[in-house]
């Protein structure tokens, strides 16, 4: 694939309670090494760590500090980025599949901005106070995963654009969006979740027993 790919990888995971999320092992592999596996066809990969954490040997990528926050990080891989096409995935999706790499990295070539969505499965209701309050259409929202694809111009271009302005965002769409740039939506995969919580750990170490993507 000639595409750069950008693993922002320098969290702590301060929600999980079990360190930075990149050497989190889930079936006798770190996080990191079930992601890099999903990119193994890429021309490049970069990944940033956390400050002071000694980069792994043989994983065939390049290894930076990371900044302070994701948005940060990113920022930093993006100036490294050599390739007119980026992916930037979180570590934290360990589990991807060729097919959703595929899907993306062609909506990205096509219209320069591409994000993964799956559909809301549950009912989506705003609480009032800690009462049941009112239900939201479910249909009018989707969950964002990643891979996310860009031209690696317009998203440095977003990056920029957000320094100046002060913005801040979960994760890079919204830095294009508010460029004034549409992002292509893509489907996404249930498998491509995101290890946050103890309990994903689960459902990881089961995906892990038969994962073969």
């Amino acid at each position: 694939m000639e595409v750069s790919v950008l693993i922002p990888a320098a969290g702590n995971g301060l929600r999980l309670g079990r360190g930075p999320k990149a050497f989190l092992q889930v079936g006798g592999r770190t996080l990191l090494e079930w992601t890099l596996a999903a990119f193994r066809d890429a021309a490049e990969v970069l990944v940033a760590l956390p400050p002071g954490a000694e980069p792994p040997k043989g994983l065939g990528a390049v290894f930076l500090e990371g900044g302070a926050t994701r948005q940060a990080s990113v920022a930093r891989l993006l100036e490294a980025a050599s390739l007119p096409l980026v992916l930037v995935h979180d570590v934290a999706r360990p589990f991807v599949s060729r097919g959703l790499v595929e899907r993306v990295l062609e909506a990205a070539q096509r219209s320069g901005a591409a994000v993964p969505v799956l559909p809301v499965p549950d009912t989506l209701m705003a609480p009032e106070g800690e009462a049941y309050g009112r239900v939201v259409p479910r249909e009018a929202f989707r969950l964002v995963q990643t891979p996310q694809g860009f031209f690696t111009a317009l998203l440095r271009e977003a990056h920029a654009y957000a320094r100046r302005k002060g913005l801040e965002a979960s994760d890079d769409a919204q830095l294009v969006q508010a460029l004034g740039y549409p992002v292509a939506l893509v489907e996404g995969e249930a498998t491509a979740f995101k290890i946050t919580h103890p309990q994903d750990l689960v459902l990881a170490e089961a995906l892990a027993r038969v994962w073969s993507a």
